[in-house]
């Protein structure tokens, strides 16, 4: 491991962590230090111990080996209920909300103001709207959770742990389900944040957001810490290779089918026609037309990528298509097949596979075995006579984790004992293993480490090559313009430009995701 590398009075000290689930050593004798009032990384690839690491130093779980110090003081093995008191708080990846209550209700829950020994709303109110005011996490105290933007919910979640009187704020994957503009702005709360003196630690995947947002960063690999610098001492490409242990290609790649393709969504490239959808108009929760009359072909052997500011229509899009939402009008094929009213098990039949946004809701059981959830949707493949045949399951899964190197690699294991990086590779691997036609990509590296993306881009690309329709749907807009031949702009339900990638730029996309720029033609809506 490098040397420790100077920074503020250190805050926090963790040394010598060892923590087991089981037969599963999750730390091993993992370090870090985080200096006052600094905002810090922490990376690693999925498993590397990152998650554990912090919840050991947020209390939830205690270490089975080495110390914690907090202040100057041993707090080894404190609970939850301690660590808040002391000032420490972490805000989760997955979100932990009331929907049904408010903004205000959602972050006094616990705590409570009260008068005359009930409830005092209206204190409440008052003072999330000051500490919203004075941390510039703007968000309406009287809003319902359920009607909040996924960014807002974010902001909750943040207000929550500050209003708990964190001085220590613990976050993990913040910006994994926010859109671009979402980032830009939680960096600007974030440093507001730390300029009071507040000390963050930053779980991460994302390279270019350590260099944008950070002091130091602490590198783990298989549960130990392996290197820490200094963010301005290193690049993107050193912090990669500490992570994963060799050289990691990082550059936007031009897809090799971009050249000569045409702007026209029907426009087929000559590799025939995988996915059609004409005329499509879905219903969202909250508005009639979520996805507002779009037609478009996906040819076999091309990635179609979607740009866009996540709420555009993305999700009802994909949902739709994979039998997961109602249509209002037109039509989905694949092939020469009509899927538009089929069932889910009909749409698989029919060559249609599904990487879904919200691994946890669509893509996995959690209470079940690892490959038990590589065979969701395929149990009938598995049984003979209406038993299933466990020797099949058991091979299957085998040779799936070893395929997509997922981590623990006992495949006995429920689902939600993995890191999330390692959830999505299990989904990831279930969907890329059947015999598909089309394949519906929705945000496919979300909370993937550097080295699982490179693989999974690798696999998409190879899948086009060898014959399939990808639709890709992405927040990232690097990610979109890495892997697709065709990419579309979807805004306010619509397609509003469609470019070859030979012509697509962030420059280029960029009016278009934020409706500065209205639609090329009338035929691209």
């Amino acid at each position: 491991m490098t040397a420790s590398v100077g920074g503020p009075t250190a805050v926090v000290r963790m040394n010598g962590i060892q923590k087991y689930f089981g037969a599963v050593h999750a730390n091993r004798g993992a370090e870090i230090e985080v200096g006052a009032g600094e905002i810090h990384a922490l990376v690693g690839e999925n498993g590397a111990g990152k998650s554990t690491l912090m919840k050991i130093l947020s209390g939830m779980q205690a270490p089975d080996g080495g110390g914690v110090e907090v202040g100057g003081r041993d707090v080894t093995g404190w609970t939850t209920a301690q660590a808040i008191a002391a000032g420490v708080g972490m805000v989760h990846q997955h979100f932990m909300l009331v929907p049904t209550l408010t903004v205000a209700e959602n972050v006094v829950l616990g705590r409570e103001p009260v008068s005359v020994a009930t409830f005092d709303r209206d204190r409440a109110i008052r003072e999330v709207e000051e500490l919203s005011k004075q941390s510039g996490l703007i968000v309406p105290a009287n809003r319902l959770v359920a009607d909040l933007s996924v960014g807002e919910a974010q902001r909750v979640e943040i207000l929550k742990t500050l209003y708990r009187g964190a001085r220590i704020l613990l976050l993990d994957e913040p910006t994994a389900v926010l859109s671009p503009p979402e980032v830009t702005e939680l960096w600007a709360v974030l440093r507001r944040v730390r300029d009071t003196g507040t000390t963050i630690i930053l779980i991460t995947h994302k390279l270019d957001e350590v260099m944008a947002v950070t002091e130091r960063i602490t590198v783990m690999r298989q549960g130990a810490t392996v290197a820490r610098m200094a963010t301005r001492a290193t690049t993107p490409e050193g912090i990669a290779k500490a992570m994963v242990g060799r050289d990691v290609d990082l550059s936007v790649q031009t897809s090799a089918g971009s050249v000569g393709r045409g702007k026209g969504l029907g426009d087929e490239g000559g590799g025939g026609t995988g996915l059609t959808v004409r005329n499509l108009t879905v219903r969202g929760a909250r508005v009639e037309k979520a996805v507002n009359d779009v037609s478009f072909t996906v040819s076999a052997g091309e990635i179609l990528g979607i740009a866009g500011v996540e709420g555009n229509g993305q999700t009802e899009l994909l949902e739709a298509i994979s039998g997961l939402r109602g249509v209002t009008s037109g039509s989905i094929r694949i092939g020469d097949r009509e899927i538009t009213h089929a069932s889910v098990r009909e749409r698989g039949d029919a060559g249609l596979s599904h990487i879904p946004e919200d691994r946890h809701q669509r893509g996995l059981i959690l209470e079940y075995s690892v490959a038990d959830n590589l065979i969701l949707g395929q149990q009938h493949r598995f049984s003979r006579s209406g038993v299933m045949d466990r020797a099949a399951v058991a091979t299957n899964a085998a040779k799936q984790v070893a395929a997509f190197d997922v981590r623990p690699t006992d495949a006995s294991l429920a689902v939600r004992t993995l890191s999330g990086g390692n959830q999505q590779k299990v989904v990831i691997a279930r969907e890329l293993s059947r015999d598909f036609i089309v394949l519906l990509a929705a945000q496919p590296t979300r909370g993937v480490d550097v080295g699982a993306i490179e693989f999974i881009h690798d696999t998409l690309r190879k899948a086009r090559d060898a014959g399939k329709a990808i639709l890709l749907v992405s927040a990232e807009l690097r990610e979109v313009l890495s892997l697709a031949d065709r990419v579309a702009v979807m805004y306010g339900g619509r397609f509003v430009a469609v470019m070859s990638r030979a012509d697509a730029s962030e420059d280029a996309l960029g009016p278009y995701m934020t409706g500065a720029r209205k639609a090329e033609t009338e035929s691209a809506a």
